[in-house]
């Protein structure tokens, strides 16, 4: 084993690390995640995005010193204080366009501190180190030690931490920084679950409510088993708005819930399945109402997709789940004119389902839509897509006898070449595909 763990640190730089890592002594450990800091701070070398993976594994690999390394927990408090007073030495050089390295700050290092600071007996300590790290946070990183307040500290010490930084924010005459620590209370006030003090920092700070502040509110009151508090805040947002109006009827399914309304929950469990219908929601507003009004509902509801002029995936999905393939089909056909080829990643698993179902007609409408849209766009780096959807409409058109008020196969392909004859790019990837 010990043979193999060598021979694999040979030819890979994180086993290598590890070995290292291993058979160092606890101080060796400790030594070099302060090294590493300092390397950090004095280099001036950008990581461009193609660097930013490796650039985290390192960040990862001075975490893991420090874990191997430290035992005591005010230490590691420490330490991990002053990695993250060197995110300006990170992020200030670093593209990091794809998130890994402020992975590392928000999962690795986050973690390591809730561990050592669980341990620290010394609470208030930890409670100064996070609001002094907080009073800047110019890449926003340093935020998450304070979003992680209540894993570490009592409740008691959390709320004079909020009485700290309302005093701080009202002695502050920069803008932005007292913005910054009303954030903190925030985040603060939805760790204790206290909408009270939520609104109240709210109001302080912008004087009134928006709708993502009343939802916000509700959430938090919500959470401590207010929902009564909650109901009320959400009742405040008008009628009208459509602002994030999933959450709010999650809220709500949740809130009537807990206030035991059959009778609401079951309307709004309706009124959410008639405006997006799957199978989930039918069994969610079942649940409530009862399981004898399936049937009705449920026709009810099909009538609705079947005679309506508007096409959404969704219904076609719903349709299909019903085991309902001929009005699946005829919807399609009947809505064919709403496709919008754009939405590739909706319409092309449709496009296989029906093909898949031995609808032929109705798969080739979808890929002709598909196909047509990449050429109108001239979206270049698609074209071989748009090649082989021709290629799958040559095969579909073999299946299909009658077909209706569309074009026929040949039909269709005399005029896509009478309009787009001259992508000769896309007529070359097709002829190739064949």
């Amino acid at each position: 084993m010990a043979d193999a763990l060598l021979e694999l640190a040979r030819r890979d730089d994180a086993a290598s690390d590890m070995v290292e890592r291993l058979t160092a002594l606890p101080e060796e450990n400790v030594r070099g995640f302060k090294l590493g800091l300092a390397g950090l701070k004095r280099s001036r070398r950008f990581i461009d995005w193609r660097e930013s993976r490796e650039f985290a594994r390192r960040l990862d690999g001075l975490l893991d010193d420090l874990e191997a390394g430290v035992k005591d927990p005010w230490t590691g408090v420490e330490l991990i204080g002053k990695f993250f007073e060197a995110d300006g030495s990170v992020f200030g050089r670093c593209d990091d366009s794809n998130g890994m390295v402020g992975d590392v700050f928000r999962m690795h290092a986050r973690a390591l501190f809730v561990d050592y600071a669980q341990q620290c007996e010394d609470k208030e300590k930890i409670a100064d180190l996070i609001i002094e790290l907080n009073r800047r946070d110019d890449y926003g990183v340093r935020g998450i030690l304070s979003d992680c307040s209540v894993e570490c500290l009592p409740e008691p010490l959390v709320r004079d931490m909020v009485r700290r930084l309302r005093k701080a924010a009202d002695h502050e005459h920069d803008e932005y920084a007292r913005r910054h620590h009303y954030l903190q209370i925030e985040s603060l006030a939805r760790q204790l679950k206290d909408g009270k003090l939520l609104e109240e920092t709210w109001l302080a700070d912008h004087k009134e409510l928006p709708t993502f502040a009343l939802i916000d509110i509700a959430r938090t009151c919500l959470e401590s088993g207010d929902a009564r508090t909650a109901l009320d805040r959400l009742n405040r947002i008008p009628a009208t708005e459509t602002f994030q109006v999933h959450e709010r009827e999650e809220l709500l399914v949740k809130i009537y819930r807990q206030m035991d309304e059959k009778d609401k929950l079951a309307e709004l469990l309706f009124r959410r399945f008639r405006f997006n219908p799957s199978l989930e929601r039918l069994d969610q507003f079942l649940d409530v109402a009862g399981l004898d009004k399936r049937e009705k509902v449920t026709a009810e509801v099909v009538d609705k997709i079947l005679t309506g002029n508007v096409f959404r995936v969704g219904h076609v999905e719903f349709l299909i789940e019903l085991g309902r393939m001929d009005d699946a089909e005829a919807y399609l056909l009947k809505q064919s004119d709403r496709l919008n080829g754009d939405l590739y990643y909706s319409l092309l698993p449709l496009a296989k389902m029906m093909g898949s179902a031995d609808r032929p007609l109705a798969a080739s409408v979808v890929y002709r839509s598909l196909m047509i849209s990449i050429l109108e766009r001239k979206f270049y780096k698609a074209y071989g897509h748009a090649a082989r959807y021709l290629r799958k409409l040559d095969k579909l058109s073999e299946g299909i006898n009658e077909w209706r008020e569309f074009p026929d196969h040949e039909s269709f392909k005399r005029e896509l070449i009478r309009v787009h004859g001259r992508k000769t790019s896309f007529w070359s990837k097709y002829e190739n595909s064949k």
